[in-house]
Parts: C-alpha cells; sequence; structure tokens
C-alpha cells in the first residue's frame, strides 16, 4: 500500500501528520506544494481538495483532506503503535489533548507567528498599535507552553503517557515553530521574553528534546530550514 501525502513544507497541519506517520513507523511519499506560487491554490491539486488546504492524504483510491482525519484513518488502518490510546481511558485523555492544542495552541501560534514570519515584525514597531497587537499575542502564546510545560510536570514522558500519541503530534509543530521564530529573529523573541522562557519551562524542553529522538522525526523537519 502506498501512501502519498500533500503538503507545503513547514505547514503545521501537514507536519503533525508526517510526525504522526513517524511515530507509527510507517513511510510516506510526499508532494510537495510551493507555498510562494500558490500551488495549493491552483490545479491539479484544488481538483484533489477544493477549499485548497493542506494537507492530503491519499491511499489506493482513498483522500482524505483533513490532519485530524488523516491521523484517526491511520490508527484505524495500522493499529499497531496507536496514536489514540489503545483503551477507552487512554482515548479520551488523549482525544482531549489533541483537541485542546489543536484549539488553543495552534490558534495561538497562528496569531503570534503570522506576524513575525510573514508580516515583518521587528523591534522597529515598538510603542505602535502593531507591537501592542503582538505582546498581547506572544503573552497569549507563553501561556499555552506553560499550560504544556505544567501538564507535563508529572514525570511522563510525553502529553499522555510514555509513548507519543497524537496529542504530540498537534502540540510539538507549534512549540518547534516557535523555536525557529528564535532561531531566525533572535532579539526580536527575547525582546518578547522567549529567551528567558525557554530557560524557565523545562519539562516542555525537555520534552520538546524527546519527541525530536523519536525515529523518524528528524527526518520531517522542513526542508527550506
Amino acid at each position: 500500500m502506498t501512501l502519498t501525502l500533500t503538503t507545503i513544507s513547514g505547514s503545521p497541519r501537514g507536519w503533525r501528520v508526517l510526525l504522526g506517520l513517524a511515530f507509527k513507523g510507517l513511510t510516506v511519499e510526499i508532494n510537495e506544494l510551493k507555498l510562494s506560487k500558490n500551488e495549493h491554490k491552483a490545479e491539479p491539486f484544488i481538483s484533489l481538495n477544493p477549499r485548497g488546504t493542506v494537507p492530503v492524504l491519499e491511499s489506493d483510491g482513498i483522500v482524505i483532506r483533513d490532519s485530524m482525519a488523516i491521523l484517526a484513518w491511520l490508527d484505524r488502518k495500522f493499529p499497531q503503535k496507536p496514536l489514540f490510546g489503545s483503551t477507552d481511558v487512554e482515548a479520551a485523555e488523549i482525544w482531549q489533548a489533541t483537541m485542546e492544542s489543536r484549539q488553543y495552541l495552534r490558534q495561538a501560534a497562528a496569531d503570534f507567528l503570522t506576524p513575525i514570519f510573514f508580516q515583518g515584525a521587528s523591534l522597529h514597531d515598538k510603542g505602535t498599535p502593531k507591537w501592542e497587537t503582538l505582546l498581547a499575542a506572544s503573552d497569549a502564546m507563553q501561556s499555552e507552553m506553560r499550560f504544556l510545560d505544567t501538564k507535563l510536570s508529572d514525570g511522563r514522558d510525553f502529553l499522555v503517557g510514555d509513548d507519543p500519541s497524537a496529542a504530540d503530534a498537534v502540540s510539538w509543530t507549534e512549540i518547534r515553530l516557535v523555536q525557529r521564530a528564535s532561531e531566525t529573529k533572535p532579539d526580536l523573541m527575547a525582546e518578547l521574553g522567549f529567551a528567558e522562557l525557554a530557560n524557565t519551562l523545562h519539562h516542555l524542553e525537555a520534552w520538546k528534546q524527546r519527541v525530536f529522538e523519536r525515529p523518524g522525526v528528524e527526518a520531517t523537519m522542513p526542508g527550506h530550514w
């Protein structure tokens, strides 16, 4: 069976699927679209997904056009190394943690990182309404990071238990994108408090490294980085 994933390099939703595949030890053929050329809004992709969003997974005539639907399908099709737990109790906790990150962490990251990656936010914005908006987004992002750090403070290796799950796949991409912002705009991120935050959220930092060290995860890193 061939799995083909169409995505955009660095897309958090596509990346979470790549992590899920890595956690399960599955291989996939990647069809990478170019965001700069708006290939996700043009043919032939738009016929595959009329909404023009990534990722899309194809397998033997099956087409799945949503990252969470893809992760759920992968777990049903390939039940080994489950992403959503082996018991009803595990499933409940994993689904809750996954959907919380999908809603709150994803929104906080989008609000914070969009100005940094795509709108040219810089230290020159200080004292302007644009800076105040960025500060508010920064506070929200840091709050979500502290939430995860607290969740990880109970000694577990991953967000739900001792094995990586869908919750880790969804959350790790957002946290790693924040790190990317610190790598590319260190002065701005330091001014916003993220250099200090990285030195205080020890549980989150250790978890981030544990996920990275899982087999196959390094290969999911965006090639353009």
